[in-house]
């Protein structure tokens, strides 16, 4: 039966080597009920490198950090709470004459020693076909307790394939464990996704009801049971108060550390590329019959050293990178921006209003096409979810617009300007918002409920000829709610020819504002 908890916060960025559980071979001990179990929680990891000019993050740090507790409590489990097969930079490069697609982060994941993961929503960017190939790749364990796999008209758990074996995703797991005295007991989790992509090979039952569901079918048979989720800290919140007998909540999504508390439930998530990671240990006392969970937090900074044999994984993955990236004419290692604000590429931000990040993007690309009336991007361009921090290198710009691609001119009328503005505003939440530069919405005095869109301090007149640069996606017609925004539209009175020359910033957003920031800060 799962026991109350008893929580003690230990909030530090020192490393703790305090206490362990394991035991000194020798005379036979008598179990003394209690039994110490240390769980390492990363989530939200895009890059296997490290990040901050190498002195943040990096999955050989994540492993370095396991084996270190490994040495004091061989009860000790690596835990990944979603998001890390994409976005990547290198899901748009090619290895061995196939799209990478998270095959990196899969092989570092095995080698760094992940135990346990949850889907995120990001893991439902690749294709199916893509996705079963990186999770017949893991040597980790899944656990999906309301993602679901859409497959032949039929709804499914996903499964591992491995030559002629199956292994089923379950919808819970029980751990269970001993130590060196011989105290026995067993660990449940429930792995919760947001219901946020909607891929059409993926589907999900409701996040709260089934955690419901699935911890009274565990509390019973489990001395604890413990909630790895991915989702927004307003559910994680909603969760611990609808079951307020839950062990912990080791969560992901926001990408900027939180931590809260709701009743005796702590809730962690680490920050996003393993820049930290939250270490809880949990003492169950049998004989008290309550458990003990103490979080702390652990800076990945420049004072881990990285472990050797997971580093040789990152490295052979930073040598494809870099070599990708070379026959486009980037220097990955080149600092851009050595100083100043950080910059916001988060998709809750970008999503829904501008950053200094979206402004410097059309910024760049304004300043490519010098003949342009204005520059507009798509939010869904930018597939970082993460803010940059200077020292800020080219590798950050590919990183951050993975797809990268030419940007495009057009001449067209200002009603289609207008209707493509709107529709931008209307996608307000998704990658189909649009940023831009240099308009500005402004509300009317006489009806604040309308407004007009201005340029360079005039309305912009319907019937009046506009050369916009767009990202290239937008051009296509394959963008929601802008299926309209495409050469056959007749108000589309030209489309350029993309500048596929390597020395110009046209040919590739990304060395757009590569230079433009180069320029900036010369």
């Amino acid at each position: 039966m799962q026991f109350p908890i008893r929580c003690i916060l230990l909030l530090t960025i020192i490393f703790s080597v305090s206490c362990t559980t394991s035991r000194r071979t020798g005379s036979p001990k008598k179990d003394d009920g209690r039994l110490e179990v240390t769980f390492i929680q990363v989530n939200d990891v895009y890059e296997i490198a490290p990040t901050s000019g190498g002195n943040a993050g990096g999955m050989a740090r994540v492993a370095a950090i396991k084996k270190e507790y490994l040495k004091q409590n061989t009860n000790t489990f690596l835990v990944m709470a979603g998001d890390f097969v994409s976005p990547s930079i290198y899901n748009s490069l090619v290895y061995a004459g196939k799209r990478i697609r998270g095959k990196q982060m899969i092989e570092a994941m095995n080698a760094a020693g992940i135990d346990l993961a949850v889907f995120g929503n990001h893991e439902f960017d690749i294709t199916e076909s893509e996705l079963q190939e990186r999770i017949n790749e893991s040597s980790f364990r899944w656990i999906a307790s309301n993602s679901f796999h859409k497959k032949n008209g039929n709804t499914i758990p996903f499964e591992k394939q491995s030559g002629n074996n199956i292994s089923v995703f379950p919808q819970t797991f029980i751990l269970p464990l001993t130590d060196a005295d011989g105290t026995a007991v067993k660990i449940g989790f429930i792995g919760i996704t947001l219901p946020f992509n909607k891929a059409d090979y993926v589907d999900y039952t409701d996040p709260l009801s089934t955690a419901e569901k699935l911890y009274n079918q565990l509390k019973d048979s489990c001395d604890a049971v413990v909630a790895i989720t991915h989702q927004k800290i307003d559910d994680d919140l909603l969760l611990a108060n609808q079951l307020p007998n839950l062990t912990v909540i080791l969560g992901g999504h926001e990408h900027d550390m939180r931590f809260e508390k709701a009743g005796n439930v702590f809730i962690t998530k680490a920050h996003a590329n393993a820049k930290s990671a939250y270490i809880i240990k949990l003492i169950v006392d049998k004989n008290k019959k309550i458990n003990e969970v103490l979080p702390t937090l652990k800076m990945l900074d420049e004072t881990v050293m990285p472990d050797s044999a997971t580093n040789v994984v990152v490295q052979k993955w930073a040598a494809v990178a870099n070599q990708n990236y070379a026959t486009l004419g980037f220097d990955v290692k080149k600092v851009i921006l050595a100083t100043g604000d950080s910059l916001d590429g988060r998709e809750t931000e970008i999503r829904s209003g501008p950053t200094n990040f979206t402004r410097i993007i059309t910024m760049a690309m304004a300043a490519a096409c010098p003949d342009a009336d204005l520059a507009i991007v798509n939010a869904g361009s930018i597939r970082l979810d993460d803010i940059l921090y200077p020292p800020i290198t080219q590798y950050d710009i590919l990183r951050s617009l993975p797809f990268g691609g030419p940007i495009r001119e057009a001449e067209i009328k200002g009603s289609l300007l207008i209707r493509i503005l709107e529709a931008g505003n209307a996608n307000n939440g998704s990658g189909g918002y649009l940023h831009y530069y240099p308009v500005e919405y402004r509300p009317l005095q006489t009806d604040p409920t309308r407004g007009e869109w201005i340029l360079n301090g005039t309305a912009i007149d319907t019937s009046k000829l506009y050369r916009v640069a767009f990202s290239d996606f937008l051009v296509t017609g394959k963008e929601a709610n802008l299926e309209f925004l495409n050469k056959e539209n007749p108000e589309m009175i030209k489309l350029y020819d993309a500048d596929t020359s390597p020395a110009s910033p046209k040919s590739d957003i990304r060395l757009a504002i590569v230079k433009y920031l180069e320029k900036l800060n010369r």
